[in-house]
């Protein structure tokens, strides 16, 4: 069978040239006479593996000297945990809810202490991103956290908030690696690595080596101590192991592809192919404030269930999967990541403009 186009939000398509290798030294990584799967994470090969996947990394991203890179486990839901435990000295936070996951971590960040709310954007169902030019964030705030690009909602923060010289923690699960950024503006630029960067069950946490400290809250598990991880170069305990070799496999693919600004200049050419058909059409209907888009995730509506569901439905029997929005939202959703292909939605449009002169 064929590969279909897969517009999954996450577990997300891979780079098909990455499958292949993965393919090609699954009994057999370089001679070892076995999988990566099989082997120590003490081994010399492995450790080549997670270290030349770290320089990848920092070389993609310019990540300064004074970051860590920690490859972790749990998803980004744990950081939720994780980041208030390390970080919230003064039991204080201020929090800019724009998504479900922005929400989850704020009613975490509540368990441990003052997480305060500072803006939201639930008020329009999170269709755009507040001003954050002027927030009243509190004097003694740890901390400021954002989620960066909204998987569900499809919005993106273009501009990052003024956190009046607080640290800014970010989650960029659904946005990691798909354009430049400036790693240095963030104490913590996070994200589980499943929509654009590999398989789930990694997440990787870039942190300022002055905000890892002993010093965490009381009852902190050992396993969510950033101190523990970062000692040990992310080999406190067994990592996950496959994923990460995986992880480096994208990373040298994205730098062969040019790198971040090659990425987002591929990424802006996909998502204007999609959102200017959104434009234009009678039927199908973009739900985000236009200045506000993600490249990443695009969600869109017919304005009748019946029709959405008709439009999935005949979607899945032509070869392109997952378009069922989030459920609660409904609708559709596209997530067209760094490896969706761009005739992937160019046929996707051309299915749509069929799709709406059937049923206009």
């Amino acid at each position: 069978m064929s590969r279909v186009y897969n517009f999954s939000a996450g577990p997300a398509v891979l780079p098909e040239e990455v499958l292949k290798e993965a393919a090609d030294e699954m009994l057999d990584y370089k001679g070892s006479g076995m999988s990566v799967m099989e082997m120590s994470h003490r081994s010399k090969a492995y450790d080549t593996i997670i270290k030349e996947a770290e320089a990848d990394l920092r070389e993609l991203m310019n990540i300064p000297d004074n970051y860590k890179v920690l490859f972790l486990q749990g998803g980004a839901s744990l950081q939720f945990a994780m980041i208030p435990m390390n970080l919230m000295k003064n039991r204080k936070a201020a929090y800019i809810v724009t998504g479900q996951w922005a929400k989850k971590a704020f009613q975490e960040a509540k368990i441990y202490g003052d997480a305060v709310e500072v803006a939201s954007s639930a008020d329009e169902t999170f269709s755009y991103i507040p001003d954050c030019s002027d927030l009243a964030i509190p004097e003694d705030a740890d901390y400021v956290y954002i989620c960066e690009n909204n998987t569900i909602y499809g919005t993106k923060f273009k501009t990052l908030p003024n956190t009046k010289g607080h640290t800014l923690v970010a989650d960029v699960s659904s946005c990691f690696l798909s354009e430049p950024v400036d790693v240095s503006q963030y104490g913590v630029i996070y994200g589980g690595v499943q929509k654009n960067i590999g398989p789930a069950g990694v997440v990787i946490v870039i942190i300022r080596e002055d905000l890892i400290t002993d010093d965490t809250l009381p009852g902190t598990p050992a396993m969510l101590k950033y101190k523990i991880h970062a000692d040990a170069q992310s080999l406190y305990n067994t990592p996950p192991a496959y994923g990460i070799y995986i992880c480096g496999k994208v990373f040298k693919w994205i730098k062969k592809m040019g790198g971040l600004s090659a990425m987002k200049e591929y990424n802006e050419k996909k998502a204007e192919i999609l959102y200017r058909f959104l434009d234009e059409s009678k039927l199908f209907k973009g739900t985000v404030r236009k200045e506000d888009r993600s490249l990443m995730n695009v969600p869109f509506v017919t304005g009748s269930e019946e029709l959405d569901a008709k439009f999935v439905k005949e979607a899945k029997e032509a070869g392109f999967e997952n378009l069922k929005g989030h459920r609660s939202v409904g609708g559709m959703r596209a997530s067209i990541y760094n490896a969706m292909p761009i005739e992937g939605v160019e046929k996707l449009v051309a299915f749509m403009r069929e799709f709406e002169k059937n049923n206009g």
